[in-house]
């Protein structure tokens, strides 16, 4: 079985990859393992070092990265070569801070001596997603790495060009061989490689479904997961917001990877006297966004990544108008070829819509209109996701309040968009999944927290 590689801006083939077979699986993650007992007893300097040279070689290449982004999955070339970026920035961060943050924490208790250790747990399966091809494969393999982990990688089918470059940078790295792998593998072989022996633990970035299904397999064989799942990220505007400053980031944030960002801002609730003016400002500002052919720098959204993604957000568009939001800008499916879809603006969207109670993975925004504060904090935490939230004031102290104590999520920004930061822990509560990626806490997440305690014979 071949996995293709198609380019979403004209529907033609890249290049097609033999899908690698069940008996060559078992044998890298073998491979794995045994890379493993050695990398686990490298010291930390020597790891950082090579983290380094790492940072450096996505540099160095970051131009061939970003197009390649650009032909595999429609990314913009200018975010390409900011994910490129991103990506370094985790190498050194974790390079830096890694032995730091896994020290042994001595506790004093009734013994002559007790402390807690942080061991790397061996192989690591990472099942990660299309929309950010690198960045949510460096984001969990610099902590992991680091902490004395080796990964293998099963990425998206339509990015196994970008799966095989990222293999390619840990190589060129020098790396020792098999501290990571890419494994060209369609999901169908998920399950046999979560149930093998050697596979420690489970990271998942990707739809709740799928979530769900690696969360049941790893259950049954007792292996943890951090599972980071999809998002309907409201954006609360209240009645003393900015209201330039509040649609500036809303539409930066909503069309962010063409609007293909689990952090993407989803719904705008929008208390009822700024209306006339928000709408206004957000219709402007979207209408004037460039929609073109990702390799062009003044692109600001291309095309969706898959011809299927874009139908699928064109029927929810499509039913939620149907139930009765209205249009101000949009949504109509394009002629041009391509899996385009304009930037599309709907309002008066009630629950019950698909624009209200599912993710919109696309450049749609959705309105809800509230009467006042808490109104909108309850329609910001009436959904079953919990990645995302931003809250727009100019009372600082009530946002914060806001953003700290009501709005249910596992990040809540004040008059800013809602991104990821190697410094910050990222995740979600509720559907959007559990554990956290990146900082002191994600690089916790992969290894064993153990106790020791010593007494001394009397």
């Amino acid at each position: 079985m071949a996995i293709k590689s198609v380019n979403p801006a004209t529907g033609a083939v890249i290049r097609e990859y033999p899908e690698t077979p069940p008996e060559e699986v078992r044998s890298l993650i073998q491979g794995s393992h045994a890379a493993f007992l050695l990398w686990r007893k490298t010291d930390f300097s020597e790891r950082a070092r090579l983290m380094k040279v790492a940072a450096r070689v996505i540099r160095s290449k970051a131009e061939d990265y970003a197009k390649l982004m650009a032909e595999e999955m429609g990314k913009p070339i200018i975010a390409g070569l900011a994910e490129a970026e991103k990506c370094a920035w985790a190498c050194e961060y974790y390079a830096d801070h890694a032995q730091g943050f896994l020290q042994p924490e001595v506790i004093e208790i009734d013994a002559d001596r007790s402390f807690v250790m942080f061991q790397p747990l061996g192989v690591v399966l990472a099942v990660m997603p299309w929309n950010f091809p690198f960045w949510q494969v460096f984001r969990f393999a610099a902590p992991a790495l680091m902490a004395g982990n080796t990964a293998v990688l099963k990425h998206a089918s339509n990015v196994p060009g970008c799966a095989l470059a990222i293999e390619d940078i840990f190589r060129e790295a020098d790396f020792p061989e098999n501290v990571f792998k890419t494994l060209l593998v369609s999901s169908g072989q998920v399950e046999a490689i979560i149930k093998n022996p050697l596979v420690q633990a489970i990271t998942l970035t990707g739809s709740t479904d799928a979530g769900r299904a690696v969360a049941r397999k790893a259950g049954e064989m007792l292996k943890k997961t951090v599972l980071e799942l999809g998002g309907s990220d409201p954006y609360l505007i209240l009645e003393d917001a900015d209201l330039e400053t509040a649609v500036a980031t809303c539409v930066a944030s909503k069309l962010t990877n063409s609007g293909q960002s689990c952090i993407a801002a989803k719904r705008f609730i929008v208390v009822e006297s700024q209306r006339e003016r928000f709408e206004q400002l957000l219709v402007d500002k979207m209408r004037a966004v460039n929609v073109g052919d990702p390799l062009e720098e003044d692109t600001a959204v291309g095309p969706m990544a898959r011809h299927d993604l874009r139908d699928e957000l064109h029927r929810q568009v499509f039913v939620s108008i149907a139930m009765g939001a209205n249009c101000l800008l949009g949504g109509e499916m394009p002629e041009r070829e391509g899996a385009y879809y304009p930037p599309t603006v709907l309002t008066d969207v009630k629950k019950g819509m698909p624009a209200y109670d599912e993710e919109l993975f696309g450049p749609v925004a959705a309105i809800i209109y509230v009467k006042g504060e808490d109104e909108a904090i309850r329609a910001a935490n009436d959904s079953r996701y919990g990645l995302g939230a931003a809250v727009f004031t100019r009372d600082i102290a009530k946002g914060e309040r806001i953003a700290a104590n009501e709005i249910e999520a596992g990040c809540c920004f004040v008059n800013a968009q809602v991104r990821s930061d190697p410094r910050l822990p990222f995740g979600g509560i509720k559907e959007s999944g559990y554990g956290r990626e990146l900082s002191y806490y994600g690089i916790k997440e992969f290894v064993n927290i153990k106790t020791v305690s010593v007494h001394h014979s009397r």
